[in-house]
Formats: C-alpha cells, structure tokens, sequence
C-alpha cells in the first residue's frame, strides 16, 4: 500500500542524495587540485566534513532544530487540547511513540516535524497557529507533521541538509582561500599540467564552488516540494477530513507574519515557506513548497479519505500524470469522509475565538513562569516570577488573592 509509495519516493530520494553527494566530492576534487596538488586530499577533505556534521545532526540534530526555531517543550498539563490532537493522529498513523510536543513563541502560522527516527521525534507548532485554528484545522496540521515522521521524511531532510551545509561551508572556504590567497592558490608553484592546464583546473573548480550550492539548493527545496504531497495525502487518511487541512493552509496563506527564527535550512521542513511572501499560487525552482492554492485545491476534491482518493483528485487538479505508483494503490478503495466536529462550523463564534487565544496566552505566560489566579470576578491575574508580596489585589473587584506558592 502506503509503503510502496514510501519506498519509491526514498529510491527517487536516494538518488538525489547520491547526486549532492558527487557535488560534495567533485568539490573536494577540485579543492585537493588548487590548494594542494592532490585531488585524494580534497577528498578526504570533503569526507571530514561530511563525517563531522553527520556526527552532530544525527546525535543531535533534531536539538539543534528546535533550539534555532526557539521551540519548548510542553507537557500535556500545560496544553491538554494540543496533546489530544496529537495523542489522536499518532494512534491514527499508526505510529509506535508518541512524539515530543514543542511551541514557538511567535505570532506566525506555522509548524514542522523533525526527529532522528520513529523513536526520537518531535512536532512544534507556533502559538500564532495554536491560537487561530479550530480543532479540525489544527488536526488536519498537526497529521500532516506526523505523515512527514510516518513516511521518514525528517531523516531524509536531516540527510539532505548535513550535505546542503557541507557544500556550503566547504565551497564558502575554499572560494575566499582561494580569493585571499591570490589565484592559483597552492598550484602556483607547481610544474604538473603546464600553465595553461592550471587556468583550466582553477576556472572550473571556481565555477563549481559558486554554482555547486546553488544546485545543492534546489535539489534539498525540490525534494521537499515532492514530499509535501504525500504528507497532505497522509492528513487526509489519518483525519478523513481533507477540509481540515485545506482550511488550515488557507489560513496560513493569508497570514503575512513570517517566522522569526526560520532560515534557509529550516525551511524546507515547515508546512509551508516561513520566509517568502504568502502567494497561493507561486512556485519556482526555488521554492520550497508546492503552491498552497494547488494543495487546496487537490484536497477539497477528494471523494474520500484514502490514497487513492488523493491521487485521482492530484491527476485531476494537475491534469497529468499521478503522483504515486500503481502498485502503491492495488485494492485501495475509497474510504468515507467524516463529518465536522462539533465547534466548528462555516463561522466561527466569538466565544471560541476567545477561548483559544486566553488557552494559547496562558500557556505562554506559564513557559515565563507566570503564576495564574482566576478572580471570583472572572478577572485573570497573571503574577509574574519576580513578584515576591504574599498577596495580591484584583484591579476590577479589590479582592485580595494569595500569592500561590509565596
């Protein structure tokens, strides 16, 4: 079924880390050649590089992730709702651990997945996106994250961005060296190849190390663009409500707040671009998702809930070929949709809008240590750490509260 897909894409992705790979080295090649006479050596290298980030992404990569994106972790108490959504679409997937639960302080609407394997995972989501989505919406989000850890897509991104960085900071170096140390670098003094040769090899080597990042680039954002099908077609059977999802998506479209802490290498593993300008329709080779407005689209035609479902109504919006192979969709039928939940409806009321901004606004304020107290008044008192008076007094009634652990 699924699996058939899965692995078809991790062939296809496979030869695409195979090809940053070649980057990698013809680099190295190039850098052995100009600075030390040696291509073994430009290597080597390469290797070493390659070699010590991979140590560091795959001990700690998906920490490193979640610092730089400035996330924390929560635990159920502090979000029950949250932890629901999630408890729900791991139990959906099929997935064996639960994964971590993170947020990032910050207004844009926004999430990703990351993890080392099934075992060490994590999902975050911004409190802007916490705060604007009903429940429907933010379990068709929150399954599209889990269908990127359930298809092994966050190894593949960890991968592919261990490489990205090593032909950025190999290529970075060696271009500056090079600049700094006049041109010809180590081989000026050598007698191999003549001068002509030399001019040749220097040539080269300079235009693949500009243009070997760029090229790099777009592989890592145009395997990206591929996997986001397949994690929207994994919300959509997890769910059984591809509205879910669609309605998210354009939420986060007409959101114009961008991401604080995102960066270039970040990015490909968000549900959608945190740094360009929101367009439903955009799409280059440098972007980093499929247009939002295509995602709608495919997901608010699906009959049903399953794979095949996604895939007639992915042929249909792009009027071409499918996405996923044949044997991926042996025996598979259409799977009913589901009804709304109850709180959501075609407008949102006031009363809920509200709940979920205090829910979102006191579970940050309880990440900063802040101390809660709920007035008779209905007043909420949010006490900060550095408060020290035993008591406190409600500015609407005048009550006097104590100051809980004072």
């Amino acid at each position: 079924m699924i699996w058939e897909q899965i692995r078809s894409n991790q062939v296809k992705s496979i030869a695409l880390v195979v090809l940053m790979a070649v980057l990698l080295l013809a680099i190295g090649y190039f850098v052995g050649l100009i600075f030390f006479d040696n291509w073994i050596a430009g290597l080597i290298i390469a290797a070493i590089v390659w070699g010590i980030m991979n140590l560091i992404a795959f001990s700690q990569g998906d920490s490193i992730v979640l610092a730089m994106a400035g996330a924390r972790k929560i635990s159920r108490d502090d979000h029950p709702r949250l932890f629901n959504v999630v408890e729900e679409m791991k139990i959906a997937s099929g997935l064996e651990k639960m994964p971590d639960v993170y947020i990032i302080d910050d207004p844009a609407l926004n999430a990703f997945a990351t993890g080392r394997d099934e075992n060490h995972t994590a999902v975050a989501i911004t409190s802007g996106l916490l705060q604007k989505l009903n429940r429907d919406e933010l379990q068709g989000v929150i399954a599209h994250e889990i269908g990127h850890i359930r298809n092994r897509d966050v190894r593949l991104m960890v991968l592919l961005s261990i490489l990205l960085g090593a032909i950025v900071i190999l290529s970075w170096y060696a271009t500056r060296f090079l600049f700094f140390s006049g041109a010809g670098g180590g081989r000026r003094g050598s007698s191999k190849g003549g001068g002509g040769g030399q001019i040749i090899i220097l040539v080269v080597g300079l235009i693949l190390m500009i243009l070997a990042p760029i090229a790099a680039q777009i592989i890592y954002f145009a395997v990206s663009r591929k996997r986001e099908y397949l994690a929207d077609a994994s919300s959509a059977q997890y769910t059984r409500y591809p509205e879910g999802l669609a309605s998210a998506l354009e939420k986060l479209a007409t959101s114009n707040t961008q991401v604080q802490k995102a960066n270039k290498a970040t990015a490909p593993m968000y549900i959608i671009n945190p740094l360009e300008k929101r367009s439903l329709s955009a799409e280059s080779l440098t972007s980093t998702h499929p247009p939002i407005a295509e995602r709608i689209r495919i997901l608010r035609a699906m009959a049903g809930g399953s794979y095949a479902d996604y895939e007639r109504a992915y042929k249909a919006a792009k009027g071409g070929g499918g996405i996923m192979p044949a044997s991926a969709l042996v025996a598979q039928d259409t799977v009913g949709l589901r009804a709304a939940s109850e709180d959501t409806g075609p407008v949102e009321s006031v009363p809920q809008k509200i709940e979920r901004a205090r829910e979102t606004s006191d579970l940050m304020y309880k990440l900063d240590n802040y101390r809660i107290i709920d007035c008779d008044c209905n007043t909420r008192l949010r006490i900060p750490p550095n408060y020290r008076s035993p008591t406190v007094r409600c500015p609407h009634c005048g009550r006097i509260h104590k100051t809980p652990n004072s």
